[in-house]
């Protein structure tokens, strides 16, 4: 009776302290509280979890009290906290570059946050997905996608006793190669660096370091597949005099086109590596093997003997040229240089949050692909002074181009890109558009004029009798753009900015990096005068004419756009309207309802329907209170 008492007790004390309103306060609160920090506390006790089990297990062991069971528990923590940390530390130096869109990181297996586009490498000449099993892909029409079933890419085995390694990969889209690191759980890690050489285009480089931080020494294995499913393939072993001691093997065989009777002849020639290799404890070993391949055009089978020794002979001297320039500091910093100037041309865009929004990412990647497929003959060794001549004026003698709408509204252009086959497909689309729509000079003058044509689809940017005019809607400018270094013939580079507004109005900034004359411009219709241009930002409004032209004009003849505007018929000319703020909101936040977080908006939801259950409770008690006291005191009189 005591206890049960007390239960009564406690009970008359909590309806005297928790009334319905101090109750539905607490809930509130005590809701709140989980949805805005449990999140939170969640993500920080999973980061913690390795280093306190790490730090468990030092402690522990050092006063061995602890059981053999915690023990095998704390030594699995421990090996993941030293390839996991091992890892990060690799690829810490591209963590800003990730984020600026320049470079995709991935980790095997890819984690849900990372994008699934594949490591590639290629110059025009071949390309390569990162993988053991993948084969080099040479030229079949506009793109690389005949497959040779000859499998370069080395790949560093396990170390004895030292498990499967933690892996990532980094497609860094400035520098045109991919790494690749391998982290194992005694310390010892591998890293990866594969490229397509831009100036000598017939050579893939694999450069390998193995490090070895501990105190024991390791035997590690190296393989690689070769030849597969190649059957006409012949192998020879060759050596050069100046590289005595070294031998190589040089693969040549017919493949075959798809779909068609011709066929081509293939040499590909690559160094022979060693099956086994010691790495001494506090040491690394360095390793850098080249391959060169050579094919012809489509032959006919009749034709193959005499193309067999050509294309052989080819291989040997790209290899020959690049063993006699590896060893110099500029050979990596020549492919670097070759895509850092293909990137001074591009396109930056505020971030969409919006659903199927097309991002930096997406852009970025798409464009490394199309690169790596295009080769970049202006910058290669063997092209002749002439030739080059010839490229620069295919460069600047972009009438025409780009003649369609923006290619950032074409969702058909802007496929997956996690397989090859979805690479090659997206890369072929891409470089037939740029071809029907006027751009076809441009893509004569290879990568630096498939970038040019790109970024000029994007904002639908046209080259026409004299000008460049900026096509675009101004319903599509709800984003900030810069359209970085377009060329205006040869010396001459312009940028164009639109920016939002507070308002939410869009405005265009102009400025010019470099010329070689006076150029102008000036907004949609050219009703105001000619702006003299420089490096300074000249900003202009963005105007909406009937019918819909131009919003932007920029030429070097003053003359010509003082003429303009009398061939331009317009009806009608205002300021464009600023976009609805539900537009804008989208974009910036992923939904309509504005800056609020969508979780702000499921709590208010929540408490409103919370208050109204509570208002019902209370009038309900208030009614049927009254009903019941009623009966209750006629039924006493009687």
């Amino acid at each position: 009776m005591d206890c049960l008492e007390m239960v009564r007790k406690w009970k008359r004390n909590m309806d005297n302290y928790f009334t319905y309103r101090r109750t539905f306060l607490l809930i509130t609160i005590v809701f709140g509280l989980i949805l805005y920090i449990g999140p939170s506390l969640l993500r920080w006790l999973s980061q913690s979890n390795i280093s306190v089990e790490a730090h468990l297990y030092f402690y522990d062991t050092s006063k061995n009290h602890i059981k053999t069971e915690k023990m095998e528990l704390s030594i699995q923590y421990l090996q993941i906290y030293i390839a996991e940390r091992c890892l990060s530390d690799r690829l810490r130096a591209f963590y800003s570059g990730a984020e600026d869109f320049n470079a995709n990181m991935q980790h095997i297996p890819l984690r849900s946050y990372e994008k699934p586009y594949i490591p590639y490498v290629g110059n025009g000449v071949f390309g390569i997905h990162i993988h053991s099993k993948s084969p080099m892909y040479i030229r079949n029409g506009r793109i690389l996608s005949l497959p040779v079933y000859y499998h370069p890419v080395i790949n560093v085995g396990s170390a004895l006793g030292s498990g499967k390694p933690h892996e990532a990969t980094v497609v860094h889209y400035l520098s045109g190669i991919v790494h690749r690191y391998q982290c194992y759980s005694s310390g010892l890690y591998v890293s990866y660096q594969y490229y397509a050489h831009r100036t000598l285009p017939a050579v893939l480089v694999q450069d390998i370091t193995i490090t070895n931080p501990t105190n024991e020494h390791f035997n590690v294995e190296i393989s690689q597949m070769t030849v597969s499913d190649w059957p006409t393939a012949v192998a020879q072993v060759f050596s050069f005099e100046h590289d005595a001691g070294e031998n190589y093997h040089i693969y040549t065989g017919l493949v075959n086109i798809p779909s068609t009777s011709e066929l081509v002849a293939v040499s590909v020639m690559s160094k022979n590596i060693p099956h086994m290799l010691e790495v001494k404890a506090r040491s690394s070993v360095n390793l850098q093997l080249l391959t060169a391949i050579n094919y012809s055009d489509p032959i006919s089978q009749a034709e193959y003997a005499t193309w067999k020794d050509v294309v052989e002979k080819q291989a040997m001297d790209h290899m020959r040229r690049a063993l006699a320039k590896v060893n110099r500091r500029n050979f990596k910093e020549d492919h670097m240089n070759v895509w850092a100037q293909l990137w001074s041309t591009g396109i930056t865009i505020s971030y969409s949050k919006a659903a199927d929004a097309i991002n930096g990412d997406k852009i970025n990647a798409t464009m490394y692909y199309i690169l790596s497929q295009v080769s970049s003959p202006y910058h290669e060794e063997t092209t002749t002074k002439q030739k080059k001549t010839e490229l620069a004026n295919s460069l600047s003698y972009a009438e025409g181009c780009f003649g369609g709408y923006h290619t950032l509204q074409a969702a058909n252009l802007w496929r997956e890109l996690s397989t090859i086959d979805d690479v090659n497909t997206a890369v072929s689309l891409w470089l037939l558009t740029l071809e029907k729509q006027g751009c076809h000079n441009l893509l004569k003058a290879g990568a630096s004029g498939v970038v040019q044509a790109m970024v000029l689809s994007f904002g639908a940017l046209r080259f026409s009798n004299q000008h460049l005019e900026f096509n675009i809607h101004p319903k599509y400018l709800h984003r900030d753009y810069l359209f970085r270094r377009l060329n205006y013939g040869n010396l001459t580079h312009v940028n164009i900015s639109v920016v939002v507004q507070e308002d939410n109005k869009a405005v265009l900034y102009v400025a010019l990096d470099r010329s070689d004359k006076s150029y102008y411009a000036c907004d949609g219709g050219c009703l105001d005068d000619p702006v003299l241009l420089g490096p300074q930002k000249k900003m202009f409004p963005v105007k909406l004419t009937d019918p819909v032209t131009a919003i932007l004009y920029i030429t070097y003849d003053k003359q010509h756009m003082e003429e303009l505007r009398h061939t331009i018929h317009l009806k009608e000319i205002v300021e464009a309207p600023a976009h609805e703020h539900h537009v804008i909101a989208l974009h910036k936040h992923g939904h309509h309802l504005g800056g609020l977080p969508t979780l702000f908006w499921v709590s208010i939801c929540f408490l409103i329907v919370t208050f109204h259950l509570f208002l019902f409770k209370l009038i309900y008690n208030e009614y049927c209170g009254q009903q019941q006291d009623k009966y209750r005191t006629r039924y006493g009189k009687l």
